[in-house]
């Protein structure tokens, strides 16, 4: 039946992967579980009926029994009374219900068979209902820390893209900055042993100046 199939269908669903392939897992589990606890009302209905089926099965086998004694009775009796005709329609009588009670007896047999099935299907539902309710918080809280980790390590790879990003922007304005303080360094000393040369050849000019006053005499 449809049930059954439906029920063994949650039996065998992995929730472990169901997680991983939904695009939203603690919605998926939830829903699960809720469809388990429909399913497992449905089959405790289903059980209930066919348990009360059986019972009736098994009533309308012993009252078909019973009829067959009874006409069996009322055949041995007109046969004992000499009226064959009448032993005759008993007899007829008594293999009618005796049909009947053999239908009925393989009818029960059936229903008890179906009756098992239920209850094992139910039985079976009902531990893997267990199970998801025993699971659930602990795939949904693994979910959500993997998920964490998951943005934790984007963060910690853009945020180490962008750091760096910063850092060798640093390095290439420390760089900058170097140089050009020493390019002005540079010019700085340029200009110092510029001015000094320009005061050597001051003072030379003032010695040759003195040179030549001596030798002419002024």
């Amino acid at each position: 039946m449809a049930l059954l199939e439906r029920v063994s269908t949650l039996v065998r669903a992995n929730l472990n992967d169901l997680i991983d392939k939904a695009e939203h897992p603690e919605k998926m589990i939830k829903q699960v579980i809720i469809d388990m606890h429909n399913q497992l009302l449905q089959v405790k209905t289903q059980v209930a009926i066919a348990i009360a089926d059986q019972h009736l099965l098994e009533k309308k086998r012993k009252e078909n029994e019973d009829k067959v004694a009874e006409w069996m009775r009322k055949a041995e009796l007109a046969v004992d009374k000499k009226h064959d005709d009448l032993a005759r329609v008993a007899l007829e009588r008594t293999e009618s219900y005796r049909d009947l009670t053999e239908g009925f007896a393989q009818q029960v047999v059936d229903q008890k068979a179906q009756v098992e099935n239920l209850k094992t299907a139910l039985r079976q539902l009902d531990q893997k209902l267990t199970e998801a309710q025993a699971k659930a918080d602990l795939l949904i809280a693994q979910h959500r820390r993997a998920r964490a980790v998951g943005k934790a390590s984007d963060a910690k790879m853009a945020g180490g893209n962008g750091s760096s990003a910063a850092f060798d922007r640093m390095k290439r304005k420390v760089a900058h900055a170097d140089a050009l303080s020493q390019a002005k360094s540079e010019l700085a000393a340029d200009d110092v042993e510029g001015r000094l040369a320009a005061l050597e050849k001051e003072d030379k000019i003032e010695q040759l100046l003195v040179e030549m006053k001596a030798k002419r005499g002024a």
